[in-house]
């Protein structure tokens, strides 16, 4: 029970003990000016009357806010709600649009590495087609000056030696 409770309860509890002891007085008729004419009543019961009709439109007014408070909490609550289903479904697009991003970007680098790749093989082959008819021509100049080297030592075998 919280201190507001509690100052409340003691309240009514002091009320309460005061109307029991003085009974006889609250009860007793006086007579009282409404402004325009005179009656006589128990002037201490209509003070308790509209103590308690005070007390009654109090918890009204209470149980009022509270429900309206209850009620905005639950709207707001629901708002919020709203909205973060809706940051959610943007953050789902935005993952969405970088995954699409990231796989057109992929695509693009596999392309260009497949074009790179496809250079590279021709180029390689064009190097290897150069190499081959290299040392074909070497392979040719060789057998070239083997043959004339045949021929001089032929030729010095078989006596007349040529002059160069």
């Amino acid at each position: 029970m919280g201190l507001r409770t509690g100052i409340l309860l003691l309240v009514v509890l002091v009320i309460a003990a005061l109307a029991a002891l003085n009974w006889g007085w609250i009860a007793s008729p006086v007579l009282m000016s409404l402004g325009f004419m005179q009656v006589t009543a128990p002037l201490g019961l209509i003070m308790l009357g509209l103590t308690v009709l005070l007390g009654i439109l109090f918890v009204a007014y209470v149980v009022y806010l509270q429900s309206s408070v209850l009620l905005e909490t639950r709207r707001h609550t629901r708002e919020m709600q709203t909205q973060r289903d809706l940051a959610d479904k943007a953050e789902a697009s935005r993952f969405t649009e970088l995954r699409n991003f990231l796989e057109a970007q992929e695509n693009t680098h596999m392309s260009r590495n497949a074009e790179r790749h496809a250079a590279l093989l021709a180029r390689v082959e064009q190097l290897e087609a150069s190499l081959r008819q290299r040392g074909d021509q070497t392979d040719n100049t060789m057998a070239a000056h083997m043959g004339q080297l045949e021929d001089r030592l032929e030729r010095r075998a078989g006596g007349a030696e040529p002059r160069f």
